[in-house]
Formats: structure tokens, C-alpha cells, sequence
């Protein structure tokens, strides 16, 4: 018999797999590459590396994503501007590196990253360290504008975010050869 807690999750799961599945395949791929580094499901160079020049990437990714040890712990309960700032620093750095990559083409697929390394209560901070990360100039002014131009203005003045965790963590899937047995 499932519990009221497995019916309350069940269309969050499915709500949160949708949006998965509507992001472009090289986002998706950049999520689930970046959620085994973050959150050291796997050997993320085994798995991903397809080439030097992305086994070089995923070794960067390895070494920016050590910033998420204790970020979470980082996350201000109040406004106070000395622990935001304390958040702030390492949050927008990661965000700056993961933008460079070029994978993630706009808030939401950012967004959906950042709460499932992080978790939920990062959800205030975010909109914040992505404006910071997109409008650094290492990123083409083309890029910058893009990235800006996808942050919604509620997601900008949200007067409050949800707690709930994310239900749908993406995962690497194994291919399955069909075969045809006489």
C-alpha cells in the first residue's frame, strides 16, 4: 500500500522528469555527467570521457566542483549580508565555471542542476549567483544576453521558494542490446 508521502511525491517526480526530459540532449548529458562528479556517484572519466579534450573538461570539473564540499552548510537561514557573502563567493564561482561550458542555456536548466548538488534551500541564492556567473565577461556578450534574458522576472522577485527536496535525481542508463532469440 503506498503511503501519503509516496502519493505526494509521485507527481513531483513525474513533474520533475518532464522538465528533465524537455531540456536539450547535450543539457541532459551535462547534468547527469555533472551530478556523478558532484555527487561522486561514479568514475565520471570512465563514464563520460569520450576524448582527451573531454577527460581534460571533466578533470577541470572534478577540481571546481571540490567548492561544493560544506556549501550547503554555507546557506544563510536569514539575510544577514556576512554569511550571504560567505555563500556568495563559492556559489558564483561554481556557477561561472558550469556556465562557461556552455551546457546549460538558461536559468532553468541551471536551476535544476544547482538544487539537486546543493538541495532545496539553496533555491533563494540562485537566482543571485546566476546573474553573477552570467554577467562576468568570460562568457560572449551573446552568450551573457541569452543566459540574462532566461531569468524570469517572478523567479527574480520570488516572495518565497519551496522546501521540498527534488524528487528525480538523473542518472546515467545503460544501453540494452535487443536480442532476437530463434
Amino acid at each position: 500500500m503506498a503511503t501519503g508521502t509516496n502519493r505526494r511525491l509521485g507527481p513531483a517526480l513525474l513533474m520533475e522528469m518532464a522538465e528533465f526530459a524537455s531540456l536539450p540532449k547535450d543539457t541532459q548529458r551535462f547534468i547527469r555527467r555533472s551530478l556523478d562528479i558532484g555527487l561522486r556517484r561514479s568514475d565520471a572519466v570512465q563514464r563520460w570521457g569520450r576524448d582527451a579534450g573531454e577527460t581534460c573538461r571533466i578533470r577541470a570539473q572534478q577540481r571546481a566542483y571540490q567548492w561544493l564540499d560544506g556549501l550547503s552548510s554555507l546557506i544563510p537561514d536569514d539575510d544577514d549580508i556576512a554569511a550571504a557573502a560567505r555563500l556568495m563567493g563559492p556559489l558564483v564561482a561554481l556557477s561561472a565555471f558550469d556556465l562557461a561550458e556552455a551546457r546549460l542555456p538558461d536559468f532553468a536548466s541551471y536551476r535544476f542542476l544547482y538544487e539537486r548538488l546543493i538541495g532545496a534551500a539553496v533555491r533563494p541564492w540562485l537566482p543571485s549567483a546566476f546573474c553573477a556567473a552570467a554577467a562576468l565577461p568570460h562568457l560572449h556578450p551573446l552568450d551573457r544576453r541569452q543566459l540574462l534574458d532566461s531569468l524570469s522576472e517572478s523567479a527574480m522577485t520570488a516572495p518565497g521558494w519551496s522546501a521540498r527536496e527534488p524528487a528525480f535525481i538523473p542518472e546515467w542508463v545503460d544501453k540494452i542490446e535487443d536480442s532476437i532469440e530463434a
